[in-house]
């Protein structure tokens, strides 16, 4: 769930001030603690009720845009499918993520189009509360058509790793957290860098309604920013905007393997 890409210029000025945002607010400022907030060893469950990052099983969202003047696509759906991590411990929710070359630009993943990357990404929420916090992924990669392992690959439950949170419960501009949490392999930061107001092709959105992240990508030095949208998920992913959501009964790319 990466896809730490250079934002478009007109993110990075994210102040108090043009953002309409309540001082207060602004400046909260705290480090979340990933190892505590998604200790393993606590229950968790798929009763998602994030309001930032709902995850409804049979939910796609379908983002469109163009990277260095080539149009892509991205399928994001959560599947009727679990995996278990910590010896059958923590039940996790399997989340599906595609990004094609959307060569003749309908914005489905079609059979004839380039396949750039498939993940699949495991989720679940603590039971109780409702951050989302995030187990690990598997990546596959495209090299002219065929698929070869991807980079960043993890799992929480490999030696040395630990989960990480991928949305926090109540995320206010000045937090910050680990997102991945993988020594040299997978090393994701956040910060929550503010809201306000986005208009995409699937709708708009008010300065409530929206949290903005920026993510840094230590191993690389690689940033990018996401924008979400309350009750609704990511709305934004570099140059990537929403067009659709919802129960769209689109086969999952894996199906097109």
């Amino acid at each position: 769930m990466k896809r730490i890409w250079a934002a478009p210029a007109a993110f990075l000025i994210l102040t108090t001030s043009s953002l309409g945002l309540d001082p207060a607010h602004a400046a909260s400022k705290k480090k979340l603690d990933a190892l505590e907030v998604c200790d393993s060893d606590q229950a968790f469950d798929l009763d998602f009720d994030n309001t930032f990052f709902p995850l409804p099983t049979g939910q796609q969202w379908i983002l469109r845009g163009e990277e260095d003047g080539e149009p892509l696509g991205l399928q994001i759906t959560v599947l009727d499918e679990t995996e278990a991590l910590f010896g059958g411990a923590v039940t996790t929710r399997v989340v599906e993520e595609c990004e094609w070359s959307d060569t003749d630009g309908d914005g489905e993943v079609d059979p004839d189009e380039e396949l750039i990357e498939v993940s699949v990404n495991f989720f679940a929420e603590p039971r109780g509360g409702s951050t989302v916090c995030y187990f690990g992924e598997e990546v596959t990669e495209f090299e002219n058509g065929d698929p070869v392992p991807g980079s960043g690959a993890w799992r929480a439950d490999d030696p040395g790793n630990a989960p990480g949170i991928f949305m926090p419960e109540d995320p206010r501009p000045g937090m910050t957290f680990a997102q991945e949490v993988a020594p040299g392999v997978a090393e994701d930061e956040v910060k929550v860098v503010g809201s306000g107001p986005a208009n995409v092709p699937a709708g708009s959105f008010e300065n409530d309604e929206t949290i903005r992240f920026r993510e840094f990508n230590p191993l690389d030095f690689d940033k990018g920013y996401k924008v979400f949208g309350e009750d609704v998920g990511l709305l934004r992913d570099a140059a990537l905007e929403l067009t659709e959501f919802g129960d769209l009964d689109r086969p999952p790319c894996a199906e097109l393997l």
